[in-house]
């Protein structure tokens, strides 16, 4: 009893959506593991397509696994001449080279939002989904590609984590933890302070300190200076890329629209025939992302749009560069 209340308190206790949710208002465990097919026609390694937005003409480059150093040892006739270490040679009289191993494989966090902001959708799907299937799609694939992958899904009442690995078990374990935290997600859920980036930021800064390839999906709501201080340091030391997922209606609010909107406890009419409130919605929902935006201009980092408005796959597809299948 115990140990149930403690997982309610910080957000892992699995929650029990009905049976044949709506997958575009809820993302299960079996819609989730059911994406890994469909994963196989995405790349996260080094090398991208031209038009990818992880291609360097865009942003920077992933920059793979990496070489570890060996040993340095006699030149033999065939090595490499680029692997002469000449200022070896030239305090030994004799050529030397270094040798040099390829890393096993690089290891990723993939880090999704599942706070009640996600929870909205005007077209396709919640983003809360959208972002959830982005995820799932990301995992299979880097996993599938040889190297560790392991996750953080953040709700406004918690944290779950799992490190990096390179198992099928601690994919599960992922895809669990995500398909938990977006059933908890419902209309009448207890308006509370949602969780800071920032606290979230810390935990992936202490998982994944360097050489991590770390793919954040949210929609940002509340970033402040310490969640920047977090990015910045987070993309010096590792591949940072960040993936704004934002529905048609927040990125451009409608005019003449009678909207009633509630936090759970509270409603309120909204008219966006009037010219005051139109624009301050307006602004609002760009704001968010206008930080983000500047992010990727200051810190180069890759900044993925990703909309609730279609299907997740697609879109994805088209960030990488790829055509339709």
């Amino acid at each position: 009893m115990g140990d149930r209340a403690a997982r309610s308190r910080t957000g892992t206790l699995p929650a029990r959506p009905a049976a044949g949710a709506d997958p575009r208002i809820h993302a299960t465990l079996p819609h989730l593991l059911a994406l890994e097919g469909q994963a196989r026609a995405l790349s996260f390694l080094p090398r991208q397509p031209a038009r990818s937005v992880l291609n360097g003409r865009h942003a920077s480059r992933l920059r793979g696994r990496g070489l570890n150093f060996e040993e340095l040892r006699g030149y033999l006739p065939g090595d490499d001449v680029r692997a002469i270490d000449w200022k070896v040679t030239a305090r030994t009289g004799t050529p030397h080279i270094r040798v040099m191993t390829e890393e096993r494989d690089r290891p990723a966090l993939i880090v999704v939002d599942q706070r009640m902001s996600m929870f909205f959708g005007s077209r396709h799907a919640m983003k809360s989904v959208t972002a959830a299937e982005a995820a799932a799609l990301a995992a299979f694939r880097i996993l599938d590609q040889g190297d560790r992958v392991g996750g953080i899904v953040f709700g406004d009442t918690g944290i779950a984590e799992i490190r990096p690995q390179r198992s099928r078990a601690a994919l599960r374990r992922f895809l669990t933890a995500l398909a938990d935290a977006n059933g908890r997600l419902r209309a009448d859920a207890p308006a509370i302070d949602p969780l800071a980036l920032s606290r979230v930021l810390r935990a992936v800064r202490r998982i994944a300190a360097k050489d991590h390839l770390i793919v954040v999906l949210s929609d940002f709501d509340g970033i402040d200076d310490a969640a920047e201080t977090l990015v910045s340091g987070l993309a010096r030391h590792n591949d940072l890329v960040l993936v704004a997922v934002t529905d048609p209606l927040a990125r451009e609010v409608p005019e003449g629209l009678h909207l009633v909107v509630s936090d759970g406890a509270l409603q309120a009419q909204i008219d966006t025939g009037r010219g005051e409130t139109h624009r301050a919605l307006n602004d609002l929902a760009r704001g968010r992302l206008a930080r983000v935006l500047d992010w990727q201009r200051r810190f180069g980092i890759p900044v993925l749009p990703l909309s609730a408005g279609a299907e997740t796959l697609p879109q994805m597809r088209r960030l990488m560069g790829l055509g339709p299948r």
